[in-house]
Order: structure tokens, then C-alpha cells, then sequence
């Protein structure tokens, strides 16, 4: 089954004042190390959404292998950059796995279970012990209605509307952290440090 990956790193960071993308992390940056999990995921292919002037972004991040997809309507929100990211998506793909740029925790295996779990049904959540979290299988029967939404959260109305066709994959683990303030930087950091 063909499956393409979807990084969301568009995100303006207003509440960091600066590119979280490029927050150092595991001696590269925040960014990197999520683009490594998802490289090791083995997609078919690889997006990743940036916002409209990235420079900064593409000349430090290493991309090899990503189709980059620039956002300009960035500040709307996550939708903006799956709605931007659509087009770029291979007609093969039987669906995308949602991943954000700012959550290098995720761990390659719950992917697998996702898209294993994908092949059967059209949209997939992961269930981590503290709580519903990315990533998200999103199957090509629902890239209609992707394409319609609105705002940050727009992604999650789709597991509202579609009760039946959703499913959860449990995961042993809590709900990696995604970096959006300066204190869940220091938390991740702080994990990343207990963790070795």
C-alpha cells in the first residue's frame, strides 16, 4: 500500500517569538528530528509543509527526500497546510500520516500500526494512555473533505463527523510532547535528558 507522509511545519510560533523549527534539538533541530522518525517510517513519499517564506528553514534543515510544500496562509492554521499540501499528494496514496514538525517523539512503530490499520478503514487516531494524539491516518476517501477545512483544529472534526469510520490505535505511552511555549521546549528537553 502506497503512503505518504505529511510533516506540518508551517506554524508561525507565535508564542516562541521565533522559528520553533529551528529550536536546537538532539544536535541538530527540532524540525531534523522529527523529519529523521519520519524518514525512518519508510513513506513513499515525504511532505513537509513550511511557511511561505522559509528560507531560513530549507538553508538550515536538512530536506533530502521531502517535497516541500510552502503555506502562505500559514497563520490560518493546520487545515491551511494540509489544503496546501494536497495537491502534492502521489495518486497512488491509499492515505497520509499526519505528523506535526514539532513532536519528534513519536515513535516509528505506532506509524506502523497506524497504516496497518489504515488499509482496513478511512481515519485512524492514536490512543496514548493520557489521551487521544497524532499521528493521524487520513485515507484518500476523505481528501474531499480535507480540502474544505477551516482553521487549527479542523483536522479532529473529521473523527467528530465520522464516528463509525474512525478507529484508535492504542499506544503504551503518553502523548509525546509537541513544542508550542517555552516551557513545553524546556520539557521536552528536560525528557530528552532523563531519557539518556
Amino acid at each position: 500500500m502506497f503512503v505518504t507522509g505529511l510533516v506540518l511545519a508551517a506554524g508561525r510560533s507565535r508564542r516562541l517569538g521565533r522559528p520553533k523549527q529551528l529550536l536546537p534539538y538532539r544536535g541538530a533541530t527540532l524540525l531534523d528530528a522529527t523529519l529523521r522518525t519520519a524518514r525512518a517510517c519508510r513513506f513513499h513519499q515525504l511532505l513537509v509543509t513550511v511557511p511561505g517564506a522559509a528560507e531560513a528553514i530549507e538553508d538550515i534543515v536538512d530536506l533530502r527526500g521531502c517535497t516541500v510544500v510552502h503555506t502562505p496562509d500559514s497563520g490560518s492554521g493546520c487545515s491551511a497546510s494540509v489544503k496546501a499540501a494536497l495537491p502534492e499528494v502521489d495518486p497512488l496514496a491509499a492515505g497520509i500520516v499526519l505528523l506535526l514538525g514539532d513532536q519528534p517523539g513519536v515513535q516509528p512503530w505506532t506509524v506502523r500500526d497506524l497504516v496497518s490499520r489504515g488499509a482496513m478503514e478511512n481515519i485512524g487516531m492514536c490512543r496514548y494512555t493520557d489521551g487521544l494524539g497524532h499521528p493521524l491516518w487520513l485515507g484518500r476517501s476523505v481528501f474531499g473533505e480535507l480540502a474544505m477545512l477551516r482553521g487549527d483544529k479542523a483536522v479532529w472534526g473529521l473523527f467528530d463527523r465520522h464516528p463509525d469510520d474512525a478507529f484508535e490505535i492504542p499506544v503504551d505511552d503518553r502523548i509525546p510532547l509537541d513544542v508550542d511555549t517555552w516551557d513545553e521546549y524546556r520539557a521536552l528537553l528536560d525528557q530528552d535528558q532523563d531519557a539518556s
